[in-house]
């Protein structure tokens, strides 16, 4: 088995019946027809009230629970309805023009995508495939058909399925509710919104969360280039070409994923970046105006049961650094922070680094300039060490 080394800014599991005492022997004949009668006519009015109960109390437990049910579905149609009306002014459409290269020279494409709002000043998340590095313009329109014009580009994650625009001139717009991926379980509602196709605006479809902590290789329409993804959530929600970008959301309003992907080969299968992985460069892009995502600088193999027996090691989950020349870059925040090879990393802040919590989502929350507390093991012993993250640059 080959072990792919990563780095924290990757390259590219029946009751007993009581026994009734029989009728006394010493019973005169007549008496003993009589109390055979009492006893068989107590026997048909029982059975004949236990019939009638029953079918009373068949009819009358189905109504209820034909009727609870039936309140349930409204009561669960309503709270999607609420749900989309309220997070549906947060979605938008993105439409961009590209100069494409052709055999017969250039040409312009257009193509369409979704975002979310995440400030009242215009900024806007969405996927790095719906903003391509050859844009020359981005429109955005809002769920209410309002339109703007040579939208900036703030920047493309060139580690992750992200980009970031900038609407100017705004200052009221309605920013969606950010919640957290960290506490997402599979089975959980959720609904998925946007340019669905890139022809209908703000649909919505819903589902549950059908798997966390799932990597991916995700490759455009045309499979000629292709990236790996790793985190990420599963959902049988729709997702169509045009919702990327769109927001995944749970049913209390909030977005806990970036929508980014489908299985082409599947049905009912699509993919989010957890809103988590985005949390450190939505703070960098909204409190400081540009995209800085915070850099480790470390090269390490995360754990899996085949590593462990590979590497006999004594954990189950974590960040193994690797023994090569580089794993640890010089003058890096790991560097300075003592971070050595075969240092196995558990914790990330007291989380722990395991496969729902790679190490790479977990440095994704932070910014450069935080300085973070690691759990390493190392030769058996646990230790910690702090590090202040620096700027990656790539």
């Amino acid at each position: 088995m080959t072990i792919n080394t990563e780095a924290d800014q990757p390259k590219q599991p029946v009751p007993a019946v009581p026994i009734q005492p029989a009728v006394t022997q010493t019973l005169r004949r007549h008496a003993g027809w009589q109390v055979a009668g009492v006893i068989l006519l107590c026997f048909v009015a029982s059975f004949l009230g236990t019939w009638v109960f029953m079918r009373t109390g068949l009819v009358s437990s189905s109504n209820v629970t034909t009727s609870t049910e039936r309140q349930r579905i409204v009561e669960e149609g309503n709270v999607l309805a609420d749900v989309s009306r309220e997070v549906s002014p947060s979605v938008v459409s993105i439409v961009t023009e590209s100069t494409t290269r052709t055999y017969l020279g250039s040409a312009q494409q257009e193509s369409a995508g979704s975002g979310i709002i995440i400030s009242k000043d215009g900024y806007v998340l969405t996927n790095r495939h719906v903003i391509p590095a050859s844009a020359t313009n981005v429109q955005v329109v809002l769920s209410d058909g309002t339109v703007y014009d040579n939208v900036k580009v703030v920047g493309r994650d060139s580690l992750n399925d992200l980009a970031f625009l900038k609407i100017d001139g705004v200052t009221n717009l309605t920013a969606a509710k950010l919640g957290t991926s960290s506490g997402v379980k599979v089975g959980g509602k959720v609904i998925a919104i946007g340019n669905a196709l890139g022809q209908y605006q703000t649909t919505v479809t819903s589902g549950i969360i059908s798997a966390i902590g799932r990597p991916l290789t995700a490759s455009d329409e045309t499979g000629d280039s292709s990236e790996q993804l790793e985190n990420l959530l599963q959902t049988d929600a729709a997702i169509n070409p045009g919702n990327s970008g769109g927001p995944l959301v749970n049913m209390a309003g909030e977005v806990i994923g970036i929508n980014t992907a489908v299985a082409s080969d599947a049905q009912g299968i699509g993919f989010a970046i957890p809103i988590d992985d985005a949390r450190g460069l939505i703070k960098s892009v909204t409190e400081m105006g540009e995209l800085k995502r915070a850099y480790l600088g470390v090269r390490y193999v995360s754990i899996t049961p085949d590593v462990v027996t590979q590497l006999k090691l004594s954990v189950k989950s974590g960040a193994y650094v690797s023994t090569d020349s580089d794993s640890v870059v010089s003058g890096s925040p790991a560097a300075k922070a003592g971070i050595q090879p075969k240092d196995i990393i558990v914790k990330v802040n007291g989380v722990s680094v395991d496969g729902q919590h790679p190490l790479s989502s977990l440095l994704s929350q932070f910014v450069p300039g935080d300085t973070i507390t690691l759990s390493i093991l190392r030769d058996g012993k646990t230790v910690e060490l702090k590090a202040t993250l620096s700027q990656f640059n790539g």
